[in-house]
């Protein structure tokens, strides 16, 4: 038990000790470039949304070059 312990410590000593600066800039690099990612997804979807408002607002303009009452909640007085 104690050998499999003092092996395990090493081991982990060393894979501590391994790493370089570069190792830690590349996965510092990783994970920017996946808080990036997950961001500009999110404007996607927003943007998305935006163009079925849009589109979605565009068939009113035939009705109101139509002369057409507004559709839609009532202006309160």
């Amino acid at each position: 038990m104690w050998k499999k312990t003092k092996e395990y410590f090493k081991g982990l000593w060393s894979s501590l000790w391994s790493k370089t600066t570069v190792d830690e800039k590349a996965i510092a690099t990783v994970k920017e470039i996946n808080r990036r990612f997950s961001l500009t997804a999110q404007e996607w979807v927003d943007v998305a949304n935006a163009i079925k408002e849009v589109g979605n607002q565009i068939g009113d303009i035939g009705g109101a070059v139509k002369g057409e009452k507004r559709k839609g909640r009532k202006k309160s007085k």
